[in-house]
């Protein structure tokens, strides 16, 4: 099998942000205890969560199951073109998830495009537990496994013959997150729950980083990729029963290697 290297759509929860944190009291009720155990044990809130993100994201997934994220049909609509098929070649285009989740991503994916093959990982055992259990779940479409990439081995993890997914100089990688002014940034910050600068851990103890496109374009530079294409895609929701409209934002971005 020849493997044309295409994506890593990778999951800003695994980033070590390497920030110095200082202590703070969010104004939620049910938070606060965490914050105040955490400050006793650790000397910055970055080691605590680092150090408790598989529980918490276990602990969410064992909660929401697979009804907490929508599944992106979007990611055809934006990126089509890089999952594809090729009519007049026989390689396998092999797709690797950084932070699969409950698969909300790998099955609009793999029943879109027949001839994709998805590596996904995730920090969660529920997680991977919730792919494997999906019912269009198949062996020879998905490998499904457990892998923390901060700091596991993630080419020891894969099939010898995905590695160059990652590696190839026409390998891209693939990201769509939350971009700062997001609404869930703003209202994270009002509660006062941000640990540094566009950091912010949520009430369950599961952290997000709201991105600029500079920041983006400046991190994967220094990793050796160049920005092939960045925006940041806005958007209105009306949420009727609150009677409340939330700007919601996210950063879209493709980056390729530079050798």
């Amino acid at each position: 099998m020849t493997v044309v290297p295409l994506a890593i759509a990778v999951d800003p929860r695994y980033c070590r942000w390497r920030h110095q944190f200082s202590l703070f009291i969010s104004h939620d009720p049910w938070f606060r205890p965490m914050a105040i155990q955490a400050a006793r044990k650790y000397p910055n809130l970055a080691e605590y969560y680092q150090k408790n993100a598989t529980k918490f994201w276990d602990n969410f997934y064992k909660r929401h199951k697979n009804k907490f994220f929508k599944d992106r049909h979007y990611l055809e609509k934006d990126w089509g073109q890089y999952f594809s098929d090729d009519a007049n070649s026989a390689n396998v285009k092999v797709l690797l998830e950084v932070g699969c989740g409950a698969g909300n991503t790998i099955f609009p994916l793999i029943a879109a495009y027949p001839e994709l093959y998805v590596q996904a990982c995730d920090i969660s055992p529920h997680a991977i537990a919730l792919v494997k259990s999906h019912a269009e779940f198949k062996e020879d479409r998905v490998n499904a496994f457990l892998c923390d990439v901060t700091v596991d081995n993630l080419l020891e993890r894969i099939n010898p013959s995905s590695v160059d997914v990652i590696t190839l100089p026409d390998g891209y990688v693939l990201l769509r997150d939350y971009a700062i002014g997001d609404f869930a940034q703003v209202k994270l910050e009002n509660k006062n729950q941000m640990i540094s600068e566009g950091f912010y851990v949520r009430g369950d103890g599961t952290c997000s980083f709201y991105f600029s496109e500079d920041f983006l374009s400046t991190l994967f530079f220094q990793a050796g990729f160049n920005t092939v294409d960045i925006s940041t895609y806005c958007k209105q929701i009306k949420n009727s029963h609150k009677n409340i409209t939330m700007d919601r934002r996210w950063v879209r971005a493709v980056f390729k290697n530079l050798e």
